[in-house]
């Protein structure tokens, strides 16, 4: 009985912390885009439409992710479902992207549900705002291809310093606990891939941030190619 109540005031923490980060988020990008000077207008039934269209394709390549087994271990996989959810920030702002975010991983629970205790799910979640949220805001400042450039580099960096830092210091310690694996059975599974890792600040240095680097990279220059590409179908732009 004991060891059941622990379980679910690990799960409800695990929640809480969901929930509050979510807000979190959502207020940022809220009071981000009040202060914006280049707010697009567009009405209410349009902008959850193109929030949902962003969503259903960003789910469908979220499904569709792949590990780099030569990189980090299997669990930890890559996929380009920001890339949708960028395109619709770039359009509609940050709002719209944290909420196509959240539908995003809403709809990929419903179809495919978790593999790693909602752990994974909420970590895809969070740094995929890291990346997109930085980005969006500092293209609406100004609309331009520059701006572009910088949103998009500053979205990659912060991906990948914090996105590395909240896997080492929150997310791999708690997918070790709900998940029932051991950490020091995580870091030996890093180690099968890299001689290198050997603790968890090694695991996050040498498996984790190169990976969010790529990912970050990916999306931006798949953007930069696509969004005047895609505009015109996607948004009626």
């Amino acid at each position: 009985m004991n060891e059941l109540w622990k379980q679910v005031q690990d799960n409800l923490s695990f929640i809480g912390m969901c929930i509050v980060i979510i807000a979190l988020l959502a207020g940022l990008a809220r009071l981000s885009e009040r202060y914006l000077p280049d707010r697009r207008r567009v009405s209410p039934a349009r902008r959850i439409t193109i929030v949902a269209i962003c969503a259903a394709i960003a789910t469908i390549l979220h499904i569709l992710d792949f590990p780099l087994v030569f990189l980090a271990p299997e669990f930890y996989k890559l996929d380009f479902s920001e890339l949708p959810v960028m395109l619709c920030s770039f359009y509609l702002g940050p709002t719209a992207a944290v909420a196509c975010e959240a539908v995003k991983i809403l709809l990929k629970l419903l179809l495919k549900g978790t593999s790693t205790a909602f752990v994974g799910d909420f970590a895809n979640f969070v740094i995929g705002c890291s990346l997109v949220l930085p980005a969006s805001i500092l293209y609406h400042i100004r609309r331009s291809r520059r701006s572009a450039l910088i949103g998009l580099a500053a979205g990659t960096v912060i991906l990948t310093v914090f996105g590395s830092a909240f896997n080492g210091i929150y997310l791999l310690p708690k997918f070790a606990q709900l998940y029932g694996m051991p950490l020091d059975t995580i870091i030996a599974m890093g180690n099968a891939v890299n001689s290198g890792i050997s603790s968890v600040s090694t695991f996050v240095l040498l498996a984790v941030a190169p990976l969010n680097l790529i990912k970050g990279i990916s999306v931006s220059v798949l953007t930069l190619l696509l969004y005047k590409r895609v505009a015109r179908p996607l948004f009626g732009k």
